[in-house]
């Protein structure tokens, strides 16, 4: 079984299909949230996701782009959820609207759990790559899972707990580690074992960041493309 496990798009179509095309033949598409939010291709991006039959949670800018309300956002965040609201199609809001905010699978013989913040707070939490180790045990034993998918951070992260795992993709659309390439992983399952590996590919991001001028985005959000923060 090979796995294309990404997070956070946020409506950032090239970087998408660069993901795509980077990745390869896989037999699963897996996503921690967040396909729509601060980017100018909403509709495209869950087209694409609906087209290829993604396995995805729910994020906080997927709900809040179905009511048009974002409570707890920054100003520029506030901004990009009414366009993005503005330019979703009602069936995409819809499509949105029916994402769980988990998912439980079994690949390989191994439990695999899936939130788009965390178990305890599957839209907000902030899980980050130096986060306790007790924490993430905690949370790999209520999810009785083997590898844990999270998402939110846009900060990618892989942490062994003894023969287990808790991964963070990093953001497709907006990645926010100092590195301004798209970022995914790859899972294969071997037998038993799990094994990833993280990616990165570059994608036009001046293309990106002049249709979300264009759309009326904030230019803070396009500019922060080109830095990865």
């Amino acid at each position: 079984m090979r796995a294309l496990i990404l997070s956070d798009i946020h409506s950032n179509l090239p970087a998408l299909e660069r993901v795509l095309e980077d990745a390869g033949e896989v037999d699963l598409i897996l996503c921690a949230g967040d396909i729509v939010g601060y980017g100018p291709w909403p509709n495209e991006c869950v087209d694409l996701s609906r087209d290829l039959g993604f396995l995805s949670v729910a994020g906080n800018h997927d709900h809040a782009s179905v009511t048009g309300i974002a409570m707890g956002f920054n100003p520029y965040a506030e901004e990009a959820v009414r366009i993005t609201y503005r330019l979703l199609r009602e069936e995409n809001r819809e499509y949105l609207a029916r994402l769980p905010e988990s998912l439980g699978l079994t690949l390989g013989g191994r439990r695999v759990a899936i939130y788009h913040g965390s178990p305890r707070d599957p839209l907000n939490e902030y899980i980050l790559p130096y986060t306790a180790e007790q924490v993430l045990e905690s949370f790999l034993q209520e999810t009785g899972s083997d590898l844990l998918i999270l998402g939110h951070t846009h900060i990618p992260f892989i942490r062994h707990i003894e023969n287990r795992l808790v991964i963070n993709p990093g953001s497709v659309g907006q990645p926010r580690d100092r590195d301004p390439r798209a970022s995914y992983m790859i899972l294969e399952t071997r037998g038993g074992d799990l094994e990833v590996e993280l990616r990165r590919v570059e994608y036009p991001i001046e293309t990106v960041a002049r249709k979300m001028l264009q759309e009326g985005f904030p230019r803070i959000l396009a500019q922060r493309l080109f830095y990865g923060w």
